[in-house]
């Protein structure tokens, strides 16, 4: 899809000649920098939705470069190999390349103060090349590829935020190193069994759209905050009552029968059960007997149960404070 139109009275220069340090070039339909002044003391240079084939080389000489997006544009391969010479701007910290044309992962060695790295919504098969990636990332972003395999990630000691969303992965590996992991984003791959190999330090955990047919791997995850596992072939709850710090709990379209494991969860305030197979709401007081004063959200319909006539009713005596039945709203 062509990228918008660059407004009149938008013009590709700095808002400050002189000592501007951030450079928005956003949605300007550039197909190179030409006519585009860089000035030296450039800190962030944002191209984020262009037609760039190719890096101007004038980049490599902004020495104060901490931020650099090249997301939304036409860039290859051969189109980003420049980075990988560019040692006057070493000590960039968040590169995005987010949405190119990529089909590996560029090397980024000389980048040893790297913060965050995205490269999602590329054309990736394999992570092959992380391994020279710098250590002190943060945040990784690989989603919307073709990746088949969780590997190279095992030196990334001071990593929080993993996303591998949409890929082509079938086991959870390799992760047993990332000590400073909390977030870990795997939806829509193909993944059957959950493993966190000894992680128990993850807040939110997404394995939407896999082939999870069981919950149980999660006991020691006792950080977890977050959890969304819906659109899987779960039958049964469990390995859920130690996540004593669980605020959100998503396990929608599944094939849950029956609402267990979550009676001493009381940080619950979110409780996704929508399209499931429960039959009745007789025991869910007891199921939720911690969280009721503190549910403001529950989602049930296309249960059996919800055909009940007495269904919104039952649910705002059992919880006081609830604020969302559904899709229908309470002051």
């Amino acid at each position: 899809m062509d990228s918008p139109t660059r407004p009149d009275n938008r013009d590709p220069t700095p808002e400050n000649d002189v000592e501007s340090t951030i450079l928005d070039l956003t949605s300007c339909q550039l197909r190179d920098l030409d006519s585009v002044e860089l000035p030296p003391s450039l800190t962030e240079l944002d191209l984020t939705a262009n037609r760039l084939t190719a890096l101007d080389p004038r980049i490599s000489q902004l020495s104060n470069l901490k931020k650099l997006s090249l997301r939304q544009n036409v860039l290859n391969d051969d189109g980003v190999l420049p980075l990988s010479t560019w040692h006057s701007i070493s000590a960039l910290q968040e590169l995005v390349l987010r949405d190119n044309q990529l089909k590996k992962i560029p090397d980024v060695s000389i980048f040893k103060m790297l913060l965050v790295f995205d490269v999602s919504f590329n054309e990736i098969f394999s992570l092959n090349g992380l391994s020279k990636a710098s250590n002190t990332l943060k945040e990784l972003y690989v989603s919307k590829n073709e990746v088949t395999k969780m590997e190279e990630i095992e030196h990334f000691h001071e990593l929080e935020i993993l996303e591998l969303g949409s890929n082509k992965l079938r086991v959870m590996e390799n992760l047993q190193n990332l000590m400073s992991l909390e977030e870990l984003w795997l939806g829509r791959n193909r993944i059957r069994a959950i493993n966190l190999c000894g992680l128990r330090c993850i807040k939110k955990l997404s394995l939407q759209s896999n082939r999870l047919t069981s919950m149980t791997g999660l006991e020691e995850c006792v950080a977890l905050e977050e959890l969304y596992l819906s659109h899987n072939g779960i039958a049964k709850m469990e390995g859920l009552s130690t996540l004593a710090n669980l605020r959100v709990l998503d396990v929608s379209s599944n094939k849950i029968t029956e609402i267990n494991d979550i009676e001493n969860l009381a940080k619950l305030e979110d409780l996704w059960l929508n399209d499931n197979q429960i039959a009745s709401l007789d025991n869910i007081a007891e199921a939720v007997a911690s969280s009721k004063e503190n549910l403001t959200t529950i989602y049930l319909e296309r249960n059996p149960c919800a055909s009940s006539s007495a269904y919104i009713s039952t649910l705002r005596q059992i919880f006081p404070n609830i604020q969302q039945i559904d899709s229908e709203m309470f002051a």
